[in-house]
């Protein structure tokens, strides 16, 4: 193990990835039960998705870990699967079997972009400040996403203020919009952020969770953030939060899950015959894969940028390696194949793109700075088939607590950027706040580029801009138009 994870050369042991990886596994299980409900929206089965879920976060997670031999945990995105109930099977029309199709071709374009090196080309092109700048903001996202894991905010709007309620305008609304409840409700800028009621249990808990993370990190105690967790669920218990009666140990839902999985398993290439039957839709399903490339190749960039060069897991000599050799001869080569087929392994089960968690930050944090980490996470997903009424009881309100506090760990990125000087300030600070208002990481890298461009023409010094950050910055822009324009 020593040998093949290079624990000592990585200044690690077994008990610090082993740990590093219940806590990012801890961090992200949430996605087991979120994704399954979000894609059964769309008609998908949800026990299908959960099972889908879990081979494609454990498989994709298990090549990172053995072949790349880097501490990240891959599992379905959130805000990949939004895109692909709301916008793209809801709004556009499209079966969820033909999207899968596009989530699958999707999956094979990265992996083509990957291997011709193509990823790592964008990588060198960009600025070395918004490096720093994607850090800090993701950063940003990880405390929000806490925050918002934990109802801690809260957002009121009024009538006027609503754009559409599941994916249909209010004016347009009918008795089928609502047929399966209310799914989805977009406000306009009228929606009011505040601080939540703190008479709340799971809210207070969520403090109290949050406290005792605090206290254990600034104590400097091993496993301070798994503790916290751990912790936290315990203490939910006589709070009435934890309910451990619910904790059901049949395996009755095991059978069904298998029998769904049958409907969402290489559905995918059913759907590829109907997608490419109509040529009318051609212009449109390319976009939409386009739209679904663009975001989670981004995503997955902003994760490595933004905590691999504030930990050293891709040192410098990773990055030369990057740059000067062939075939995958760095880490960050190896790290972006394995995140490149994730999402194709995802579509042939059952579930949207497969995508590098952010989330992995929490494992980081906690010492993660090898494979052993990935391979504990993903045995851990596997178990989840098996454990999943345990892994229900960690609610959200444990977990929140740990993203919060990673969060302002990675906020010290920050300290890179030359503030003081606006030229530079301007684009990273749009990779902070866009990351955490728009709730995505490939926007807040998005408006990073746009406004970078736009300082550097209006500073006279467009050549100063890569050309594959100009390429970027104008698939940015167009993807926007497509998006205004579906």
């Amino acid at each position: 193990m020593e040998t093949f994870f290079k624990l000592k050369e990585n200044k690690t042991t077994v008990r610090r990835e082993i740990i590093a990886g219940l806590t990012t596994f801890f961090a992200m299980s949430y996605i087991l039960f979120v994704n399954p409900s979000i894609l059964s929206i769309a008609g998908m089965p949800s026990q299908a998705v959960f099972l889908a879920t879990i081979i494609a976060s454990a498989i994709s997670t298990l090549v990172m870990g053995l072949f790349a031999n880097v501490p990240y945990a891959l599992a379905p995105g959130m805000g990949l699967n939004a895109f692909f109930t709301f916008t793209v099977v809801i709004g556009l029309g499209f079966t969820w079997q033909e999207a899968l199709a596009m989530v699958f071709i999707c999956g094979l374009f990265n992996i083509f972009i990957t291997v011709t090196k193509v990823r790592k080309s964008i990588i060198h092109a960009i600025p070395v400040s918004l490096q720093h700048a994607i850090g800090g903001g993701i950063g940003i996202f990880v405390a929000y996403l806490g925050f918002k894991n934990a109802n801690m905010i809260t957002f009121s709007t009024s009538a006027e203020n609503i754009i559409s309620v599941n994916g249909v305008a209010p004016a347009d609304a009918t008795a089928k919009t609502f047929a399966k409840g209310v799914s989805s409700v977009v406000g306009n800028g009228g929606v009011v952020p505040a601080i939540t009621n703190f008479a709340n249990p799971a809210v207070l808990l969520a403090v109290i969770g949050l406290i005792i993370t605090a206290v254990l990190v600034i104590k400097q105690v091993r496993g301070a953030i798994l503790i916290g967790i751990i912790a936290t669920t315990v203490l939910g218990i006589p709070m009435g939060v934890v309910d451990l009666s619910t904790v059901d140990w049949s395996q009755n839902h095991l059978g069904s899950a298998f029998k769904e999985l049958g409907v969402t398993f290489l559905a995918a290439f059913g759907g590829m015959k109907s997608l490419f039957s109509d040529s009318s839709r051609l212009p449109l399903v390319l976009m939409t894969i386009f739209a679904f490339s663009l975001s989670d190749t981004f995503d997955t960039l902003g994760t490595f940028i933004g905590t691999g060069r504030k930990t050293g897991i891709f040192s410098e000599a990773d990055e030369r390696a990057l740059e000067e050799g062939k075939g995958f001869d760095s880490k960050m080569d190896r790290a972006l194949f394995a995140d490149a087929i994730g999402t194709s392994i995802g579509a042939i089960f059952g579930t949207s793109n497969t995508t590098t968690y952010v989330e992995s930050a929490a494992g980081i944090s906690a010492g993660g700075r090898t494979g052993l980490t990935a391979v504990t996470t993903a045995v851990l997903f596997l178990l989840s088939t098996v454990l999943v009424p345990l892994v229900g009881v960690v609610p959200a309100e444990a977990t929140a607590p740990a993203l919060i506090v990673v969060g302002v760990m990675m906020l010290s990125s920050f300290l890179d950027v030359k503030w003081d000087n606006f030229e530079e300030a301007l684009p990273c600070f749009f990779a902070g706040m866009f990351m955490g208002l728009c709730y995505s990481i490939s926007y807040g890298i998005a408006a990073a580029f746009i406004f970078y461009c736009l300082v550097k023409v209006v500073k006279g010094k467009a050549k100063e801009i890569h050309p594959i950050l100009w390429a970027a910055t104008a698939l940015f822009i167009l993807n926007f138009i497509i998006l205004a324009i579906i």
